[in-house]
């Protein structure tokens, strides 16, 4: 009776300590949930106050009894922030949609298929992630300036349609799919092609989703390409169309209106993640099959 009394104290303090602990995670969890979700906060409050209320605040608050939506009005009617919309628009779909064109044959190549001096070829391929990023861009600039594609569409998107990095994790995904199912598609008389988008790209949908949005991210957030290669309004993307906003549309001094522009900004990519986060973790996490 005594030893099971001692057993069940010591449960009972096992319980205890794994209570405490998950009340400390969660306390440093809930304390860094508020540290990253705060600006956002921040930005979506100061977005619906006016710009008198704004500015008639010595202390600042954190909330607002009288939200207006004006600075959204603003945000599209003072600047083309809907072309600027237009343009993004155009360039990520393209963007993204050349350079799957692009790394899933590629990935394919390198994963399956055999030719000579294919890992020779593949670690040169690697190679070019060492090089700085910031020695691509001038050569990008140079090549897309003697070929006159300054301030075009084609000269926005050729840069970016493809990626060493995506190639190397998809390729790293296709060699997870058992060779077994390549020889017996072949004995059946299947094409590269036809097991290509019949076997491999269903298997690998996760992480071709996760490579997809994240292209698109950084396509919807490229900055110092755009800004480089086009000086003309027509062919500005959003990131480009904040600066333009903070020097020459609403000024330095109103921040409400440039805080909404920043939200309109920002909200298709937040929509996108809420909607595709469950296979942006799965393609994370995933190998190259179940089980």
């Amino acid at each position: 009776m005594s030893q099971k009394l001692d057993f069940d104290k010591i449960e009972r303090r096992a319980a205890s300590r794994k209570k405490i602990f998950h009340a400390v995670d969660y306390f440093f969890l809930t304390v860094w949930a508020v540290m990253v979700l705060f600006p956002f906060y921040w930005m979506l409050l100061t977005s619906v106050k006016s710009y008198g209320t704004y500015n008639s605040e010595y202390i600042p608050q954190f909330f607002t009894l009288s939200p207006t939506f004006q600075n959204y009005i603003d945000a599209f009617t003072t600047v083309d922030l809907g072309r600027y919309f237009l343009n993004t628009l155009i360039f990520t779909v393209v963007t993204t949609g050349l350079m799957m064109v692009v790394i899933i044959p590629a990935a394919f190549a390198f994963a399956r298929l055999e030719f000579p001096g294919k890992h020779l070829a593949f670690t040169l391929f690697l190679s070019l992630m060492m090089i700085p990023n910031e020695l691509v861009i001038i050569t990008n600039f140079v090549t897309i300036t003697n070929l006159h594609l300054r301030n075009t569409f084609t000269g926005l998107i050729l840069p970016s349609v493809t990626s060493v990095f995506y190639i190397y994790l998809l390729k790293e995904n296709f060699e997870q799919i058992p060779d077994e199912l390549y020889r017996a598609a072949r004995v059946d008389g299947t094409t590269d092609f036809k097991y290509l988008l019949t076997v491999m790209m269903p298997i690998a949908k996760p992480t071709l989703v996760t490579i997809t949005i994240l292209k698109v991210i950084e396509c919807w957030n490229s900055y110092v390409w755009p800004r480089l290669i086009t000086d003309d309004p027509r062919y500005y993307l959003v990131s480009n169309g904040i600066q333009e906003i903070r020097e020459n549309g609403f000024g330095r001094e109103n921040i409400p209106a440039m805080m909404a522009a920043v939200v309109v900004i920002s909200l298709p990519l937040i929509v996108l993640f809420l909607i595709f986060r469950k296979k942006v973790m799965a393609g994370v996490s995933r190998g190259g099959t179940k089980g």
